[in-house]
């Protein structure tokens, strides 16, 4: 059976994208069947995983409305064993249609159900705010990743998004639990970085993964180019620390992988240059 992850935060800009299209490649390269789905308007896991956005592109949208079937939307990546339900800004006006809706909590997850046992892991990539698309998300799935940005005002928002995740565990969905959090775009040399990390530390405990997110250049360009960090620049501090946060999952979840190759990381390359 797999297991499906969101990556919600109501904040936005604190990496909840790069964080879930990386983990998801990565994970993938590593050997294991994922799919990305993504539920924001805004559509940056679909592009940034190599999807163009053409004007008869089948999306969540679609699946939402009940117009199309979902395996005429689940799309291939540049990745082997890496799919993804592309989103676009019409999504924007799916939660109004949604509210009309039966059981209008429990779409997504009536969605995934079906497709769920064909992949390892089903990443959810939710949109920045608390919304009605996000809490289908939160209904569906078996855990949340949590990226936070060591930042003051994003740590501010954390007791929001906590008293949603319990609101959706006692009304729908009581097998929810916090897979953990990561510290995305820290900087070692800031003391505000150093003070908001400890917060983070003692809010959460041994939920914060070990692993932590630098401040990356290559990260930010990865997008651009609608390929994955370890698919643009493998070498760089940002590919490595998603390896060792895939990594950390796998183990976390005590799931056996073989690590990444030399031939691996050989094939990658000539994806990038192809």
């Amino acid at each position: 059976m797999g297991k499906i992850i969101a990556f919600a935060n109501q904040k936005g800009g604190v990496g909840k994208t790069t964080t879930c299209i990386n983990m998801a490649a990565y994970i993938a390269a590593i050997g294991k069947k994922v799919l990305v789905v993504d539920l924001d308007p805004q559509g940056n896991a679909t592009s940034g995983l190599g999807i163009n956005k053409v004007k008869d592109l089948k999306t969540i949208y679609d699946l939402i409305s009940g117009d199309t079937d979902i395996n005429d939307v689940i799309k291939p990546t540049l990745l082997e064993n890496l799919d993804i339900i592309p989103s676009t800004v019409d999504l924007a006006g799916a939660e109004i249609e949604m509210v009309q809706m039966p059981q209008r909590e429990k779409i997504i997850k009536g969605i995934l159900d079906g497709i769920k046992d064909e992949y390892d892991f089903v990443m959810i990539d939710c949109p920045p705010s608390l919304g009605l698309i996000t809490v289908n998300a939160l209904t569906a799935c078996n855990s949340v990743v949590i990226p936070m940005q060591c930042e003051y005002y994003p740590l501010m928002g954390i007791t929001q998004l906590m008293n949603t995740i319990r609101l959706i565990k006692f009304h729908l969905n009581p097998t929810i639990d916090v897979e953990g959090v990561v510290m995305t775009m820290k900087d070692k040399r800031s003391n505000l970085t150093t003070q908001v990390s400890d917060e983070i530390l003692k809010f959460f405990g041994k939920k914060v993964f070990f692993t932590y997110i630098p401040r990356n250049i290559r990260l930010a360009e990865a997008p651009s180019h609608g390929q994955p960090i370890l698919v643009y620049e493998p070498g760089s501090k940002g590919a490595e620390a998603y390896l060792s946060l895939a990594e950390e999952f796998l183990d976390r979840n005590k799931i056996s992988y073989k690590p990444i190759t030399k031939d691996t990381k050989i094939k990658l390359r000539e994806v990038n240059n192809g």
